[in-house]
């Protein structure tokens, strides 16, 4: 709560939100540029805690991996400046600037810093980190991408994001993992297009929110935190349908946009994307799950001491959010129809 009554806090939170519509309202490269550095300078004081190390660390690795994809994106901004001509069929150019936008959003194999970033944050940064941070690095990719180099990045993410949340102990860093994942999917929507990328964009930002919403709630941040039978079972029960949701399970509404994704990956013959999209979902789903059962099986001690509680009003906005994961298929009949 004092994050929301810092006024500091709120000003850097409002040139964040701006910077964006500065990128993708300019028509210029160069402008582009700017609103990626005013994004850059504003989510840094939102992330740095004198009282905490690791606030501080993470801040300085965002810093320096952001800092060397702007001047990347710069220098290709520079070149194309020199080779104007032959500039839109030149396909050194379009992966110079689609590397250092990519790089901009923590998408393979430029994804080393994003896990270990999201380790050192709170859940609110990690929320912005997972969401807000994305939009103008692939709105701006969206402008200009080379086609078969955007497609090995795709299957780059899905494997990645599936494979790297095995043997993870921090949730932080298996929604770093999961959001890489997600990265994947939410590129061949926008290589689709941009009402699709759209429409998955809000509702990965919607689950995102809850999980982010609970953990912040409980004040956990690894899975054997999970275990403790003082967490109210209705909020296991919660967080068990937002992640099923997350991972792209059937009935829920999380895979509602995969769906839609997957029918036009197959009606464009694309069907290697289509099986690795479907097989590596299959092995996300197994960490969800496997988080999901430790808590609900494993036994632990009951502390009479430790107990956590919830205000009505948050316990009815949590289980009216997991009601609508849990019909997502039905309101999105009802809705697209």
């Amino acid at each position: 709560m004092l994050f929301i009554f810092n006024s500091n806090k709120m000003f850097f939170l409002f040139t964040l939100l701006f910077s964006t519509l500065i990128s993708i309202s300019s028509n210029s490269w160069l402008g582009c540029w700017i609103g990626l550095e005013i994004n850059l300078l504003s989510f840094i004081p939102l992330i740095t805690n004198p009282n905490n190390l690791m606030n501080s660390e993470a801040a300085l690795k965002y810093f320096m991996t952001q800092a060397i994809a702007s001047i990347n994106f710069l220098f290709s901004i520079i070149i194309s400046l020199f080779l104007m001509k032959n500039f839109y069929n030149n396909n050194l150019i379009s992966i110079l600037i689609n590397s250092s936008l990519l790089m901009k959003m923590g998408s393979t194999p430029f994804h080393f810093w994003f896990p270990n970033i999201m380790e050192g944050l709170s859940w609110l940064n990690c929320f912005i980190l997972m969401t807000w941070q994305k939009i103008t690095p692939m709105i701006l990719l969206s402008y200009y991408f080379n086609i078969n180099f955007l497609m090995f990045i795709i299957i780059l993410n899905v494997l990645i994001g599936a494979m790297g949340g095995f043997n993870q102990t921090s949730l932080r860093k298996l929604m770093a993992f999961s959001s890489i994942n997600n990265l994947g999917w939410m590129l061949a929507a926008l290589m689709i297009s941009e009402n699709l990328w759209m429409t998955y964009f809000f509702l990965y930002s919607f689950l995102i929110s809850i999980m982010c919403f609970l953990f912040y709630m409980l004040n956990i941040f690894f899975i054997n935190q999970m275990f403790n039978f003082n967490i109210n079972f209705s909020i296991k029960f919660s967080i068990m349908i937002n992640l099923l949701s997350l991972g792209g399970l059937p009935p829920f509404l999380g895979f509602f946009p995969k769906w839609l994704i997957i029918n036009f990956l197959i009606f464009n013959k694309l069907y290697i994307i289509s099986f690795f999209f479907i097989f590596m979902s299959l092995i996300l789903l197994i960490f969800y799950i496997r988080i999901i059962y430790s808590s609900f099986m494993f036994f632990s001690f009951k502390f009479k001491w430790f107990k956590i509680f919830f205000k009505n009003n948050f316990l009815n906005l949590i289980n009216f959010c997991s009601f609508i994961s849990l019909l997502g298929m039905i309101f999105s009949t009802l809705v697209f129809l």
